[in-house]
C-alpha cells in the first residue's frame, strides 16, 4: 500500500458523460437505476409546480371573488342598517292619516306620500329613453 490518502473527487472535478446512451456502458446498474429515480422525481416535481401555480392562480381568483362579496355585504349591512329608519319615518307619516270610520269604509289608508316625483317632463324622458334604444 502506498502513503496517499484514497479520496474521491468532487462532482464538478469529474468527467462528464458524452451523452445519454455514452456513459451507461461503463456505469454501474445502481446508478443508472439511481439517475432514472432523480429524472422520474424530477418529472414529479415539475407537475407538482405546474399543479401548484394552477392552485395559486385558482386561489386569486377566488380572493377577488371574497373581496367582492365583502364590498356586497358591507352595502347590504347599510341598508339594512337604514331600514329601522326608514320604517320609523313610514310609521311617522302612517299616525298623521285621520281614523278610519268604520260604518263609512272598509279599506285602510295608505299611508302618505313620502317622496314626491315631478311626472311633467315623463313624456320628455321616455321619447328620449326610447330615441336612445333605437
Amino acid at each position: 500500500m502506498s502513503g496517499y490518502p484514497t479520496r474521491s473527487f468532487p462532482s464538478h472535478m469529474r468527467q462528464p458523460s458524452l451523452g445519454p446512451g455514452a456513459g451507461s456502458m461503463g456505469q454501474s446498474p445502481a446508478l443508472v437505476v439511481r439517475v432514472n429515480e432523480k429524472k422520474a422525481e424530477l418529472e414529479n416535481l415539475k407537475e407538482l409546480r405546474d399543479l401548484s401555480a394552477a392552485v395559486a392562480s385558482q386561489m386569486e381568483a377566488l380572493e377577488q371573488k371574497l373581496a367582492t362579496l365583502s364590498d356586497g355585504t358591507e352595502a347590504i349591512a347599510l341598508v339594512f342598517a337604514n331600514w329601522h329608519n326608514v320604517l320609523r319615518a313610514i310609521n311617522m307619516a302612517s299616525a298623521k292619516l285621520p281614523k278610519p270610520n268604520p260604518e263609512t269604509e272598509n279599506t285602510t289608508p295608505l299611508p302618505q306620500t313620502l317622496v314626491r316625483i315631478p311626472t311633467e317632463h315623463a313624456p320628455a324622458l321616455q321619447a328620449h329613453a326610447e330615441g336612445a334604444a333605437e
